[in-house]
This record gives structure tokens, sequence and C-alpha cells, in this order.
């Protein structure tokens, strides 16, 4: 009975209040709070101060009660985080973008994961409402109605009043794409649209269309192919790149939905005989982590993902409090990074 008493009398003594920062620093506990929750009343706090007040807190090992908290804000200081897989290339950079900006502010957040069944879907917003969140973070997730709650989505296209979309800018990304490809003397160029299940793949395939017409590049129906499912690995484009090898038509360059698919159709090309980009030139698109280490080194346009994924979090959290207005749409800008999988049409094969 003895040793539970001392183990009791232990544990409470390692919970550490703000009270005890407080004292440690000689600030009062409001202060520390403010401090450490980097509040709009932390700015009249010197900065000193706060340097000691943290160095306090991490001394003690203070650990903030965030029960405690939520008992007298009425909140619980949790996002729901909805995305169509966890671990792909795309979401999993965007959700560390969000989990960095999070855990800045305090804020916990739950990841699910509905892999495109719309039942899942409903089902997982209102567990997440039940448990407590108080706003959402879709990533590539296609909505037809607001849940809700504030609403961030990142690759969303669907105007939806009260959803955020946090979008690319499409015709720019078509624009540097295609200009390039033309810059370097190709004009038969082949074209991977996106899986109906993407959220980006409408819009973006409406961008291309329109850049390619502007810049006079003749899209041939029988060097366009759409993707299908929703795998995300290089098989998501492998088979369809073997699809167009076997239509028989020549093309030059192959401008692909994503990274994972230009992976897979190098893949395909390779395998066929072909070499890239002395035969065939591959344009990806996003940037994903391993882009730059494959062979050769993909040539793809930018989404800055771990950005947006920071941009998603600000903007949800800025909605709960109230300190925004909702805003339909937050426009990311892409960029043109340029590494080996393009190069120039060598003039025998020009015209």
């Amino acid at each position: 009975m003895k040793q539970v008493k001392e183990k009791s009398v232990a544990h409470h003594k390692r919970v550490v209040t703000l009270k005890a920062v407080g004292e440690l620093v000689g600030v009062t506990a409001s202060t520390v709070s403010a401090v450490l929750n980097n509040s709009s009343a932390a700015r009249s706090v010197p900065e000193r101060t706060k340097k000691r007040i943290l160095e306090a807190a991490r001394a003690l090992d203070y650990r903030p009660n965030f029960f405690a908290r939520s008992l007298r804000t009425t909140r619980t200081y949790m996002v729901g985080v909805i995305l169509q897989e966890i671990g792909d290339a795309y979401g999993s950079v965007v959700v560390s973008g969000i989990e960095r900006y999070l855990r800045e502010k305090n804020v916990f957040f739950l990841t699910v994961a509905h892999r495109h069944d719309k039942k899942l879907l409903e089902s997982y917003s209102r567990v997440l409402r039940e448990r407590g969140a108080e706003g959402f973070i879709m990533v590539d997730t296609v909505l037809t109605e607001h849940p809700r709650l504030p609403t961030v989505a990142v690759a969303g296209h669907q105007k939806i009043t009260g959803v955020t979309n946090v979008v690319l800018n499409h015709h720019h990304a078509a624009t540097l794409a295609l200009t390039h490809l033309a810059e370097l003397g190709h004009t038969e160029i082949a074209f991977m649209k996106g899986s109906p299940l993407s959220a980006d793949s409408h819009d973006r395939w409406i961008a291309i269309c329109e850049v390619a017409a502007k810049l006079g590049i003749r899209m041939r129906p029988e060097l366009v192919i759409e993707l299908q499912g929703d795998d995300p690995t290089p098989s998501l484009g492998y088979p369809f790149a073997k699809q167009l090898l076997q239509r028989k038509h020549a093309f030059t360059a192959l401008f692909a939905y994503n990274d994972i698919s230009a992976i897979g159709s190098i893949c395909a090309f390779q395998e066929a005989g072909l070499r890239v980009p002395e035969d065939v030139s591959v344009i990806g698109f996003d940037d994903i982590q391993t882009a730059a280490y494959m062979v050769p080194p993909l040539t793809t346009i930018r989404q800055p993902l771990l950005q947006m994924g920071q941009t998603a979090a600000r903007t949800v959290l800025e909605e709960i409090e109230g300190h925004i207005k909702y805003v339909p749409e937050i426009v990311i800008k892409p960029e043109l990074v340029v590494r080996k999988s393009t190069a120039r049409l060598p003039s025998s094969q020009n015209g």
C-alpha cells in the first residue's frame, strides 16, 4: 500500500503547471500561457522574457493539458485530415506541411483515408465531427457538399460554398510544360489525361487543351490516353504507356498527368527499346521526392506541396478562430523544373 502511495505522489510531482513555470521565471501564469500558445497577447512580452519562459518550460518538462484547455475554451484543438491514400507520394508531402504548421500551433489532427469510397468518406466525416474535429482539410478528395465545418480542400476544384480550395494555377502549369516541349522542337506530343478519381484531373486537362490550342500544338486523339484507377505507384502509368505504343502512332514527347505515371511510362518505353530522352522526351507533374533521382532524372512541373499543406492548415485554423472570413480559392503558382528526361528534338526527326 505504501509503495502505491509513493508512486501516486511521484506522479503528481511530475505534473507541471503554468503557475509553476511562471514562478520560476517571475511572471504570471497567463503570461506563460500567452507565450507557449503564441497568442496575440504574447506580442507585448519582451523577447528575453519569452526565451526565459521557453527555457523554463523545457527544464520543468511542462506539458500542456489539452483536456483542461478544451474545458476552459469549449474547443478541442483538433482538425480532421481526410485524403484518398495514406503514404502516397503526393498526399504524404501535403500532410507533412499540415503537420508542421499544426504542431507549431499545438493543434492535434487525425488522418483517415477514404480510397474513393463515397460511403467511407461520409462515415469518416461524421465520425470526426463526433470526435470533436473543429474543421477539415481534404487532400485530393472530390467533394459534392459542405461537410458542415470550416473546410479547406487541397487540389479541390468543386466550387462548394463554404469550402476553401487551395489550387494550383493549372493554366500557367500547362503553359510552362508545353512551351518547354515546343521550344525543344516537339510537335508530335502524347498526353496522359488524369483518372476521373483525381480531384485535379478535369481542370488540368481543360487547361492543357486551352494552352495547346493557343500555342498551335495539335492534340491528336490517337495520342491521348486517359488513366484509370487510383494506383499510387508507377503501375498507374505503365500499362497506358504500353497502350500508346501499341497504337503505332509516332510521338517524340509525352506530357504525363503526374510524376508517378511519368515514371511508369519511362519504364514501358525503355522496355520497348526506346531511349529517354533521345527517342522520347517525358515531362511529369508534381515534383515528388523521388523525381530527381530517377534514371533519367525527371523534368516536371513542381507543385509546392509542403507549402500547400501549410497554407491549408493555416487557413482552416484562421477560419475556426474567426480571424479571417471565408475565402473561396487560394491559387498557388507552379514552377518548371528541367532535368534530363527532356531534350531537343534531333533535326533528323523534325518535320
